[in-house]
C-alpha cells in the first residue's frame, strides 16, 4: 500500500470590506485550506491512482472542517484545487478530487447540491492557483462566481501535491448582473 504523508498544513483568511469605493453591509471572506501531500507515484507512469482516491477521503474531511472552522459561519460557496509538484502529473492533483473527496468536502461545510468547481495543475514550489468558487446549491446563481488565488511558499516540492479547498460566507461583493438569486435558487439539481 503506497504511504502518504501530510508535510503541513496551511489556512489562509481572506477578508474584504470594500470594493470599487463601496463598503460591504457584510464582509466577504474567503478561507483557503490546504495540505501538503507526499506523492508516492511522482517521478513515473501508474496506471492505478486508486490510492489516491482513497486516501483523499481523510483530507476532504481534513480540509472541509478546516475551512469551515476558519470561515467562522455557513459556507455559501466553494471550490477545491490541486498543484502536483514537477515530477507529478496533473492527474495526480486530480485524483485527490474526485467525488470521494468532495462528498467529504460538503459535509465539512453543511452539505451542498452543485458540482464543486476545480482546478488543477504542474508547478514548482510557490505556484499559484485559482480556485474557483460556486453557489454550493446552484450553480447558475452567478453573484457567487469567484476565485482566490492560493500559493505556499516551499510547496510543492517535486515529489508532493497540495490540495485545496476554499470557501466563501458570501456572493462576491457589488454583484449586479442579475440571473438566478440565491434565494431563487432551488437546489435540487445542484444547477438552479
Amino acid at each position: 500500500m503506497e504511504s502518504f504523508h501530510i508535510r503541513k498544513i496551511v489556512t489562509v483568511v481572506e477578508e474584504v470590506r470594500s470594493e470599487a469605493g463601496v463598503v460591504a453591509d457584510r464582509p466577504l471572506r474567503k478561507v483557503a485550506a490546504m495540505a501538503v501531500v507526499s506523492n508516492p507515484f511522482a517521478g513515473g507512469y501508474v496506471e492505478d491512482l486508486n490510492p489516491m482516491v482513497e486516501f483523499s477521503r481523510e483530507l476532504g474531511e481534513l480540509l472541509g472542517c478546516k475551512a469551515a472552522e476558519a470561515l467562522g459561519e455557513p459556507a455559501e460557496s466553494y471550490g477545491k484545487g490541486a498543484i502536483a509538484g514537477m515530477n507529478g502529473e496533473q492527474e495526480h492533483g486530480n485524483a485527490f478530487l474526485t467525488t470521494t473527496f468532495g462528498d467529504e468536502l460538503r459535509r465539512a461545510v453543511g452539505g451542498g447540491k452543485a458540482w464543486i468547481t476545480s482546478a488543477t495543475k504542474v508547478g514548482a514550489p510557490g505556484t499559484a492557483l485559482d480556485v474557483p468558487l460556486a453557489y454550493k446549491d446552484a450553480l447558475y446563481v452567478r453573484s457567487h462566481y469567484d476565485a482566490m488565488e492560493v500559493r505556499i511558499p516551499d510547496a510543492p516540492l517535486p515529489d508532493e501535491v497540495v490540495v485545496i479547498v476554499v470557501v466563501a460566507n458570501r456572493s462576491h461583493l457589488n454583484a449586479r448582473l442579475g440571473g438566478l438569486s440565491k434565494e431563487e435558487a432551488v437546489g435540487e439539481d445542484g444547477l438552479r
